[in-house]
């Protein structure tokens, strides 16, 4: 596998966990998401950060909370947490991710812009629903946020948050540069793939910094899909690239 030399850059910065860490000591990590609506969103970003964290804790509305509950045997390193528990687990939680599967609607601003507003020194990953009911003035260095070019046009000229912006080619937007990530292919297209790659952002985000977070996601969300191509062609789902991402990144992390 070719890596460029920039991303290489960032992928070197990521961290193992220590042969003597405890539980908890390698990222804990909330999501907010989902809704009546879109249940599955907020699950494959679930699913992926729960490779990587050693806890999520996980709030959505009553039907989906309920879902999760029902399938714990396969979430057993997690917590569901009801939204009226938001504040304590926010300050407990190393980041938070919030936005995949929520609607765009009034509800879904006033909750994202209220606990933005509250919490404006905690690392957040603001994605999907969340991204497209934020008063952009709320976000600042703390924030990386993940729009497609769609949501990209509300966005522009917003220099605070480190922006991922996602396509054929992702970018990464610091201070100072833009980094592109190349790769992938149409069965990425799939619904559910932008909700991996946040999950992933997220969870790299809880023990390391925002910018090597997006880079390092965005390239081996797209060298799994690449991994994918090779033995099923278009033919995969965002579950199958929930499994293929731990195995890609560990494969470039053993080289």
């Amino acid at each position: 596998m070719r890596i460029p030399k920039d991303i290489r850059h960032y992928l070197d910065q990521i961290k193992l966990p220590a042969p003597d860490s405890h539980k908890g000591q390698n990222g804990k990590l909330l999501i907010i998401g989902g809704s009546d609506l879109f249940h599955a969103a907020s699950k494959w970003s679930l699913d992926l950060a729960s490779k990587f964290v050693d806890m999520v804790f996980y709030s959505s509305v009553p039907s989906n909370n309920e879902l999760v509950k029902e399938a714990k045997a396969s979430f057993w390193n997690g917590i569901v947490v009801p939204r009226v528990s938001l504040d304590y687990y926010i300050q407990e939680a190393d980041c938070t991710l919030i936005g995949p599967g929520m609607e765009r609607d009034k509800k879904t601003a006033a909750i994202v812009n209220d606990l933005l507003s509250k919490y404006p020194d905690k690392k957040w990953v603001v994605d999907a629903g969340a991204l497209q009911m934020v008063d952009p003035a709320l976000l600042n260095s703390n924030h990386i946020i993940t729009p497609h070019q769609k949501e990209f046009g509300r966005l522009a000229g917003i220099s605070q948050p480190t922006l991922l912006l996602k396509g054929p080619v992702d970018q990464v937007f610091t201070q100072d540069k833009i980094i592109e990530i190349e790769g992938g292919n149409a069965g990425m297209t799939k619904g559910g793939t932008g909700d991996v790659l946040a999950g992933l952002v997220a969870a790299l985000y809880c023990t390391h910094d925002a910018v090597a977070s997006a880079v390092v996601a965005s390239f081996i969300n797209k060298k799994a899909g690449e991994s994918l191509y090779h033995r099923t062609g278009p033919y995969f789902n965002a579950s199958d690239l929930v499994d293929e991402v731990p195995k890609v990144l560990w494969g470039v992390l053993k080289k």
